[in-house]
C-alpha cells in the first residue's frame, strides 16, 4: 500500500514543492542546513578526482553553511551550491536534483523526510512496453481469422 503512495507521480511532486518550500524558507531565514542525498544523481561541475568522488557513501550528506550557503540557490528541479573537497579544497559547482534529497537537517535533527521514489524516466519505459504489449497482442489477434466471430 505504502508503495502506491511513494511511487506516486503526484506525490512525487507535493514532495519537491515540499522540499523547495523548506529550503527556500531556509534562505529567507540565513538557517544553515544540511542535505542528505543520492550521490548517483549528483552531479559536479568540474567532475572531482577520483580519490574524493569515491569517497561518497551511496548516502552523502553536505551541510550549506559559509560560502556554500551564500552561494546555494534553487535552479528549477535542482538544488546548486559551491563547495570545496577533499585536502586541496578543489571548488565545484554541485547540482542536486530536488527529489534526490532524502532529509533535510538542522542541527543534527531531521526536520524533512522525503519518502518519494517516483521515477518519471522508468514510467515511461513502463508506458511504452505496456503500449507496444498492448499493440503486438491486438496485431496478433486480428492476425488469426477464427477470431473475426469475437469482432462484430
Amino acid at each position: 500500500m505504502l508503495d502506491n503512495i511513494v511511487e506516486d507521480v503526484e506525490f512525487s511532486k507535493m514532495m519537491q514543492r515540499n522540499l523547495q518550500d523548506m529550503i527556500v524558507h531556509f534562505f529567507k531565514k540565513d538557517q544553515n542546513f544540511g542535505i542528505l542525498c543520492k550521490i548517483e544523481e549528483v552531479s559536479f561541475n568540474p567532475e572531482l578526482p577520483e580519490d574524493i568522488s569515491n569517497s561518497f557513501n551511496q548516502l552523502t550528506l553536505f551541510f550549506l553553511a559559509g560560502y556554500t550557503f551564500e552561494t546555494a540557490r534553487i535552479e528549477g528541479e535542482f538544488l546548486v551550491f559551491e563547495a570545496g573537497f577533499g585536502a586541496d579544497n578543489i571548488g565545484s559547482v554541485v547540482s542536486v536534483p530536488l527529489l534526490s534529497i532524502m532529509q533535510i537537517i538542522v542541527d543534527e535533527t531531521p526536520v524533512m523526510i522525503n519518502l518519494s521514489s517516483y521515477k518519471a524516466q522508468e514510467e515511461r519505459v513502463v508506458k511504452e512496453v505496456d503500449n507496444g504489449g498492448v499493440k503486438n497482442s491486438m496485431n496478433s489477434f486480428l492476425s488469426n481469422p477464427e477470431n473475426s466471430k469475437f469482432l462484430k
